[in-house]
């Protein structure tokens, strides 16, 4: 095994004798194996795949297409019946609400307990503890019985012992679906640290668009057999179109998709993803009774600031163009986002920019206010404050979404960003009544949909 691959899988599979009746199961012992009284049933078949070091490689697949059998088998809490596996680094995985979890110990104890199993020795469980209790956020809870936690706080307890563990694989099993917009958005946050940092990261989605923005590569799954393997947004175009595919064509499907792999030939989705996160979709409030509204509590916890290389972003806020902050907006009007940057030296070509984001990170849209460094501001003196402020038409759907800003320029011969703040505001557009539109975007559809059948009128046309 080479020392760039972190994670190797060869041709390994995994079977299971189903019984139809527990009686069966004495029969099948007392013959020894002279008669078969089970059907086997194949989780995995053959599956064979690389993972480099510091990659991150997404898992999609349908249920019960072998995903999670595939991982605890990478991560050794389930032997194969066949092949061979290999990983190089220390492993953190989160596979299931609670995996591991003693629900009788508490949450410190558990932290303790899991962390050992993880490699770490009691003195580096104690300096990191603060952090891990910090990432959770669960509370006074961290000191009861994890049998008294809602599947919400096992799962961030879970999820903080994993990312603090410094492992070199981390191993995640859609557990991120699991919680509030602010938690969901602090683990993909961490996330997108951990991989900068060099971490390999095995990663199982139903979210396309997930797999798209997190994964370098991407593996589909199906039946235990692995279809496909590729960039991420093929991928997830052939894992949709056998998402979508009427049950009498799949098989078909599946044979077009294996081709496909083979040759390198693309696969176009013949349906739309629905993108998941994007908001509630219960019934509120008509448009014209909805009103734009401030809720000091409703703050990122996933602000990631970056050095500031002689400017300061600071006082980030929306406002309505009345100037009125808030944080609840209504989809179709307007709002300004505005903060201010005080520089304490001196800069050149200097640019501002906003962008935003949703909950997994997907980058929706934004804007810089200058095309090239040669159209920024040409001087900034030093001890000089700006305000910056971008105007946008909120065209979102509802669900939370999240800003970032950065200033740009050169300053001491350096040219690149003289401040960011990744995830510094975020706001909720709020739900609507009757609300027919799909994903992140509001495209302003409509739709007419016309009974032909007997129309008299019909022509046939001419052949080209």
């Amino acid at each position: 095994m080479s020392s760039e691959i972190a994670i190797s899988v060869a041709d390994v599979s995994k079977r299971y004798q189903i019984y139809d009746a527990p009686s069966d199961r004495l029969k099948q012992m007392l013959t020894r194996a002279r008669k078969q009284y089970f059907r086997e049933f194949n989780a995995l078949k053959n599956i064979s795949f690389e993972v480099r070091k510091g990659e991150a490689v997404g898992i999609i697949g349908r249920n019960g297409s072998g995903k999670s059998t595939l991982l605890q088998i990478i991560c050794g809490t389930l032997n194969p019946t066949g092949g061979t596996l290999h990983t190089r680094g220390r492993i953190a995985a989160l596979l299931e609400l609670g995996a591991g979890f003693n629900p009788d110990f508490t949450g410190r104890e558990n932290v303790y307990m899991n962390a050992a199993i993880l490699g770490l020795s009691k003195l580096e469980i104690e300096q990191r503890f603060d952090d891990i209790a910090a990432f959770a956020d669960i509370g006074e809870f961290i000191e009861q019985p994890v049998k008294s936690y809602s599947s919400g706080m096992s799962v961030r307890l879970a999820f903080a012992v994993a990312i603090n563990v410094d492992a070199q694989i981390l191993i995640i099993d859609e557990a991120l679906s699991v919680g509030d917009e602010l938690f969901q958005r602090k683990c993909f946050s961490r996330i997108e640290a951990i991989r900068a940092q060099g971490a390999t990261i095995l990663f199982v989605s139903h979210s396309g668009g997930t797999i798209i923005e997190l994964c370098d590569r991407a593996i589909l799954l199906d039946g235990g057999e692995k279809l496909a393997e590729g960039a991420p947004k093929k991928i997830v175009a052939r894992y949709q179109k056998l998402l979508y595919a009427p049950h009498e064509k799949q098989e078909a499907v599946r044979d077009q998709i294996r081709k496909a792999n083979v040759i390198g030939a693309d696969v176009i989705a013949t349906n739309v993803e629905q993108k998941e996160n994007i908001g509630d979709r219960e019934l509120g409030p008509n448009p014209s009774h909805l009103k734009e509204s401030y809720d000091p509590g409703f703050m990122p916890k996933s602000t990631v600031t970056y050095e500031p290389h002689g400017a300061h972003i600071e006082s980030p806020a929306i406002l309505t163009l009345s100037g009125e902050q808030v944080n609840h907006l209504i989809r179709g009007q307007s709002y300004r986002f505005a903060y201010t940057v005080r520089f304490l030296g001196g800069a050149s070509k200097v640019a501002f920019g906003m962008l935003i984001k949703t909950t997994s990170g997907i980058e929706l849209g934004g804007r810089v206010s200058a095309s090239s460094p040669s159209t920024g501001i040409e001087n900034v003196r030093p001890d000089t404050t700006y305000r910056v402020e971008f105007d946008f038409r909120c065209q979102l759907n509802p669900g939370v979404y999240f800003l970032n800003a950065g200033v740009t320029g050169e300053a001491q011969g350096a040219e690149g960003y003289l401040h960011r703040m990744v995830d510094i505001a975020m706001f909720r557009v709020m739900a609507e009544h009757n609300d027919l539109s799909t994903c992140y975007v509001d495209f302003n559809c409509s739709q007419e949909i016309i009974d032909i059948s007997n129309d008299s009128t019909k022509t046939s046309l001419a052949p080209y």
